[in-house]
């Protein structure tokens, strides 16, 4: 057994920026994640968790667990109602007890609450978080597969965890979510990634993001406009060894190629007229971090055998400079389009999709997302309260009913334009059916249609949806249906669609 001593001044600096830090997370989420990164960093440990009480203070739940310094999906089906059983957590939550053990593997207590590792734990520490009532509302647990003494560091991760309660409190009361009053609750149903949902087909996401976090495979995001393809790729970012790195994002249907070109590689001077100096490129800028090209389909064909070289080679040139040099940037890629439709109509190089979809991740749209809609919702309306500086809204039962009930082809972004719309409406205290603008939503609730004009309801909102999906290539939208393209367009007449009202 060794005791883990870092230099007393350096040790003093790193805490005093952890409370520096953690000062600034916006959100109960973000803190207690941040929390739980800090207590990793200065204790030295693999591990750490964040257990919180309830609002009846008979329950304890884990807020966080950072495993070398990744955060953990948090799947509620897979964990425990509440941790009550575990006699360390409750003696050192019950007794207001720091609990300190060095030979935790050859020790008779129960820990199944750490998580099952190959090496065996060998020290652990268990913190009561205390408020500033002197009552005990969590615990901060750091786990090490060596054998340290880490009882030294327990008073200063109690203080900065007794600052984080503040902080959690003052955060609470600025926001007063509805109906969730308690610490634990203070965090939305977000995954270890910060992405909301807890349907099946997000905890199927989760799964996919937490497999690819620390590989170096280039990751190719499908799914439709408005599912959230950046926001993703930006949790894939910060959850992975690069996250101290740039995040740097470019759409690629932005620029014409020559422009998309100068971006993203960067150019010397004489390159070409104007170009009076040299610029780095997107490249260079994410040198070390990640690079986000989205609407990957929408790049010219030359472009993308430059890509091509950049993902096989680790090298570019820029415009007017007859010398590469290396890169270390992390290629991810979206589109919500069909690249391999793309590839058979010579579009898109085959070489390039198979080098780009080493790991593919399709994102559910949301009408998939059983369940999701109400937590989305209530998020972005606390959100837009924030931003506005209002109270936040309560929520009619009809307003909820009515949401859920639509199916948004605009997916998540649609979601969030709406709800942010109806609290700009809101006058009173609560949501109501009125303030939500819904397409479809009238047409739906005539009961007077007779089975005809239903049907023809069905199929004009299949028709619309995959032709937004393409936006707006008849052709592509014809085979994706399985139909002859004259079919198509005798269908759109027949239905009265036109470029005019079918929004893409």
């Amino acid at each position: 057994m060794f005791t883990h001593v870092p230099q007393p001044l350096v040790y003093a600096e790193s805490l005093l920026a952890h409370f520096s830090s953690l000062s600034l997370s916006p959100d109960g989420a973000s803190l207690l994640a941040d929390f739980a990164r800090a207590g990793a960093e200065l204790s030295g440990c693999e591990l750490t968790q964040v257990y919180l009480l309830d609002v009846t203070r008979t329950h304890l739940g884990m807020s966080v667990e950072c495993l070398n310094g990744i955060l953990q999906p948090r799947d509620p089906a897979n964990l425990p109602a509440n941790y009550n059983g575990e006699q360390l957590l409750q003696f050192a939550l019950c007794q207001n007890r720091v609990v300190s053990l060095c030979e935790l593997s050859g020790s008779l207590h129960d820990t199944t609450f750490l998580p099952t590792q190959p090496r065996p734990w060998q020290s652990l520490l268990c913190v009561p978080l205390v408020n500033r009532s002197k009552a005990v509302e969590g615990l901060l647990l750091c786990a090490s597969r060596q054998h340290i003494d880490l009882q030294g560091f327990a008073d200063s991760l109690g203080r900065l965890g007794s600052f984080v309660l503040g902080q959690l409190h003052l955060l609470q009361r600025l926001r007063k979510p509805v109906g969730e009053t308690q610490l634990v609750r203070s965090v939305p149903n977000v995954s270890g990634y910060g992405l909301i949902g807890k349907s099946k087909a997000m905890r199927d996401t989760y799964s996919l993001i937490s497999k690819v976090l620390h590989s170096p495979y280039t990751v190719l995001l499908r799914g439709e406009t408005g599912t959230g393809k950046e926001v993703v790729a930006r949790a894939i970012h910060d959850g992975g060894p690069r996250r101290a790195q740039a995040f740097i994002v470019q759409n690629c249907a932005a620029f014409p190629e020559s422009l998309l070109e100068s971006e993203l590689f960067g150019y010397r001077k004489g390159a070409f007229t104007g170009a009076d100096r040299d610029r780095s490129g997107l490249f260079d800028a994410a040198n070390g971090g990640t690079l986000l090209l989205d609407e990957i389909g929408d790049m010219p064909l030359p472009l993308q055998a430059k890509l091509l070289r950049v993902l096989q080679e680790g090298e570019i040139r820029p415009l007017g400079s007859n010398v590469t040099h290396k890169i270390d940037v992390r290629i991810i890629a979206a589109t919500h389009r069909d690249l391999q439709l793309l590839v058979s109509e010579g579009k898109f190089r085959e070489d390039l999709y198979y080098r780009l979809s080493q790991f593919p991740i399709e994102l559910p749209a949301l009408r998939h997302r059983a369940g999701d809609i109400l937590d989305l919702a209530r998020y972005f309306a606390d959100q837009a309260c924030s931003f506005l500086q209002r109270e936040e809204l309560l929520w009619s039962d009809a307003a909820l009913d009515h949401l859920s009930a639509y199916a948004f082809p605009g997916n998540v972004r649609e979601l969030k334009g709406l709800v942010e719309r109806a609290v700009l409406l809101c006058e009173g205290g609560e949501l109501l059916v009125e303030h939500f603008s819904l397409r479809l939503t009238a047409a739906r609730d005539d009961t007077r249609l007779n089975l005809r004009q239903q049907l023809d309801q069905v199929e004009r909102g299949l028709l619309l949806d995959c032709l937004r999906k393409n936006d707006g290539n008849q052709t592509v939208a014809a085979r994706e249906l399985g139909l002859p393209r004259r079919t198509l367009l005798y269908r759109l007449g027949r239905l009265n669609i036109n470029r005019s009202n079918r929004d893409v």
